[in-house]
């Protein structure tokens, strides 16, 4: 673990009523990198990320920046800069482009720095400054991703959490997106913790891996180190296109 780390997850379990998802997992993420959570379907991804952002209740500790978050709602969790875009993106379809981008800057109210915060998130994602003014229905699927996390961006988020990207979208479209959220995190030293079945792409964005099985982390080390191991090329690697 990182000697002094922007999240600090210790002994985490999170479910859903009497369904127990997560089973005491413990991880690290030092400030300014990229984590990939890599795993089967119904390994407890989703939720890992849901508990991050205080959509379900858990038990454990969460601390980011050395504060303990833990049961904090989904609102307190936005004030301190955690931004989640889940699997499914969850835009607003009949409203514009850029009436969805600007929802994402609802906790600020400057705005002299919301519009400064756009032009920001119009240079990572061109494609949407040419469509500001239309409906965010009639987007492709990838130009709805973008701004799913052009939306998230505008929240200035210090934690993005990024659940399944690359779902649903070409592969093309998938290595453009991959190399704006790798843009991010250089340039605005974001931490970013992403969960992705497209296992090549998000170990060759990320810093550092864990692989999650039925609720529990069964492999933890480096981007590379993971891609190394025997167990990840045949359970991943080897299927990916």
């Amino acid at each position: 673990m990182s000697a002094d780390p922007y999240l600090l997850v210790t002994d985490l379990h999170a479910g859903y009523g009497a369904a127990k998802v997560l089973h005491g997992l413990s991880f690290s993420v030092a400030e300014g990198e990229v984590t990939a959570i890599l795993g089967p379907n119904g390994a407890g991804k989703t939720t890992l990320l849901r508990a991050l952002c205080g959509m379900v209740k858990v038990r454990g500790e969460i601390e980011l920046g050395g504060t303990s978050v833990a049961g904090r709602a989904p609102e307190a969790m936005a004030r301190l800069g955690v931004a989640h875009v889940p699997e499914g993106r969850g835009t607003f379809g009949q409203l514009s482009v850029e009436e969805n981008l600007r929802l994402g800057a609802y906790r600020h109210r400057d705005r002299v720095r919301i519009d400064a915060d756009l032009r920001r998130v119009l240079d990572y994602f061109p494609v949407l400054k040419e469509r500001l003014g239309e409906a965010a229905g009639g987007l492709s699927g990838g130009q709805q991703q973008m701004l799913a996390i052009g939306r998230a961006l505008m929240l200035r988020p210090t934690l993005l959490l990024l659940d399944e990207p690359s779902l649903g979208l070409s592969p093309v479209v998938t290595q453009e997106l991959f190399q704006i959220v790798h843009t991010i995190n250089q340039e605005e030293r974001t931490t970013v913790i992403v969960v992705e079945q497209n296992a090549h792409l998000a170990l060759a964005t990320a810093h550092h891996a864990h692989v999650l099985e039925t609720g529990r982390i069964v492999l933890s080390g480096t981007a590379a180190e993971i891609r190394a191991d025997e167990r990840v090329v045949q359970s991943y690697l080897g299927y990916q296109v």
